[in-house]
């Protein structure tokens, strides 16, 4: 079947999303191959993992659109990878926010790209911007830390995308957490040309070393959601153990559709 012009070429539909089944290298080479043509409208990624496909199924409408209207969607999560198998859609493997946003904060201090992060806690820019340059030599970096009352649609939020439309980043990293940093990245990306925008939670606090990331063997195990868990139940562990087990009704629902003559 020909992919219709809101599905690109080669993309795996899931849970109504055009996920895109490449490896992280791919993906990585993909994203560069983006920021180099500079587009005349921003371009948005997001990594679904099973708290945002859960989360999405409850949303409303106009979010889970929106959501899906992202120019570039990776499976982060490694149950999304094996859901694909058995519903006979594979992906090859995960793509995480965390594993894209170290490879291209590599990626741009080879080529000069400038670089943009929101997220962080308020008043922190400068110790931010240092330890990016400590673990990122020669990055252009600028960070900026919204309030913790931030309204991605409010005046703050139309303040942030001035001071990204001024500085015109190759990439800007929305570090807020679903769903503000997807409903700001969604709403304001077309207005920022040329820049890749990625939403990637907690990603920068891994990458420039302020939170310990889960062991490699934990993370090729599928079990990086268990490290979180018991690193910090008490944030962690309604969606752990309440919320993200309806995935697998969500799972068992989509290979019931798929399996109707």
């Amino acid at each position: 079947m020909k992919p219709t012009p809101s599905q690109p070429a080669g993309s795996i539909r899931l849970f109504d999303l055009n996920v895109r089944p490449v490896t992280l290298k791919q993906a990585v080479d993909l994203l560069a191959a983006w920021i180099t043509e500079r587009h005349s409208r921003g371009g948005v990624v997001v990594t679904p993992n099973v708290d945002h496909i859960v989360r999405m199924a409850k949303a409303a409408p106009e979010f889970r659109e929106s959501y899906a209207s992202a120019e570039f969607i990776f499976a982060d999560g490694m149950p999304v990878v094996w859901a694909s198998r058995l519903l006979g859609r594979p992906l090859p493997e995960r793509v995480t926010g965390a594993d894209l946003f170290v490879a291209l904060c590599n990626e741009a201090t080879s080529r000069n790209w400038r670089v943009s992060v929101i997220g962080g806690i308020p008043g922190t820019e400068k110790t931010l911007e240092d330890r990016f340059r400590d673990y990122y030599p020669g990055i252009d970096i600028q960070v900026h830390c919204p309030s913790m009352s931030f309204d991605p649609l409010g005046p703050e939020g139309q303040a942030a995308a001035d001071l990204q439309r001024a500085r015109a980043p190759h990439l800007l990293f929305v570090c807020l957490g679903m769903p503000k940093q997807e409903v700001w990245s969604l709403h304001y990306g077309p207005t920022l040309p040329g820049s890749l925008i990625l939403c990637v939670g907690a990603a920068m606090e891994f990458g420039i070393g302020l939170q310990r990331r889960a062991p490699r063997f934990v993370q090729k195990a599928g079990m990086e959601w268990a490290w979180r868990l018991l690193s910090n139940p008490k944030r962690f562990w309604r969606r752990y153990l309440v919320d993200d087990p309806r995935f697998a009704r969500m799972c068992w629902r989509e290979w019931r559709q798929n399996a109707r003559p």
